[in-house]
Formats: structure tokens, sequence, C-alpha cells
């Protein structure tokens, strides 16, 4: 069990895309064929079934998760394969410009999330990696392991998910 922190849009950002979503909202052709497709358009990224709407343009990269604290462990970031950011310096320019909340609705201010994040688990929290499946076999004979392809990375001396999702 954990906490899951993730990076908002500041309220000026969204005001912004609130204008423009109502203005596009304001300009739907609602043709039967616009209804029924739930006014999805195709968009022009080479792959022939992606669409967006006006909600998805208002919404898109609005809310992205940062990473998790758990109990034992070092914080775990979520890097989203270095779609925002690939280095820490990028990560706290990106958790600085935005406003950060828990997955319980709770806003923190900036400076004192990344302080937690930092701090978590620190300096012996646990890293999914080969040491730590060494350590549980032994301590607990048959225990299922993840394997290599599952291993925390480590970035900047963060813990790095290698996985893009989180629960």
């Amino acid at each position: 069990m954990g906490t899951n922190y993730s990076r908002l849009s500041l309220e000026d950002e969204m005001i912004s895309r609130k204008i423009k979503l109502i203005d596009d909202i304001n300009h739907l052709i609602l043709s039967p064929q616009a209804i029924e497709r739930e006014f999805a358009e195709p968009v022009d990224d080479g792959i022939s079934c992606n669409t967006k709407n006006p909600w998805s343009n208002f919404i898109k990269d609005t809310c992205i998760h940062l990473g998790k604290r758990s109990g034992g462990w070092k914080f775990d970031w979520n890097f989203h394969d270095n779609k925002y950011y690939s280095n820490k310096e990028e990560l706290l320019a990106f958790i600085r410009s935005g406003r950060i909340v828990d997955e319980y609705g709770e806003e923190w201010e900036p400076e004192v999330f990344i302080k937690m994040a930092l701090e978590w688990g620190q300096p012996d929290g646990w890293i999914l990696n080969k040491e730590y499946e060494d350590m549980m076999r032994k301590k607990y004979p048959g225990h299922i392991t993840w394997g290599e392809k599952y291993y925390d990375k480590i970035i900047d001396g963060l813990r790095v998910s290698s996985s893009t999702e989180f629960s």
C-alpha cells in the first residue's frame, strides 16, 4: 500500500484550455455521423486509429503521474518513458512548473513534495533489483520473483520504475 502523486497544470493554463474547449464545442458540427463517432476526429500521427475530440484536447497532459511512496521502499518515480523529463534536473523543473496532488486530493507545495520524495526511504529503502529478489528468496523460499525486465532503474540517484503503470 502506498500513495501516488501527480502533477497538475496550473490554473492559468486550465483557464486557457477551458476557453479553447468552449470555442471548440461552439464550432462542433452536430451531424448524425459526428455524434455517432463522439465528435472524434482523426489525428495525423501516423497511426490510423488515433482520434481526438474537444474533451481529449482539453485534458491532454493536465494530470501527469509522478510516482509513488510506499513503506520500506525508496520513492518510485515514473519517468513515462522520458516523455516529460529524462533526468533529475528536468523532473524537478517539471514538478515546480505545476501543482502537486496526492491520490486523496490533497495538494502539496512543490518544494514540500520534492523534499518528502527525495528523503522517502533514505538511506536504506528497498529497490526492486537482483539484490532485493535474492534477499526475498533467501528469506521466503519459493518467493515469486519478477526478473531483470522489471527491475528499477537508477537515474541521477533516483529510483525510477521500469513501468509507467502504477496502482
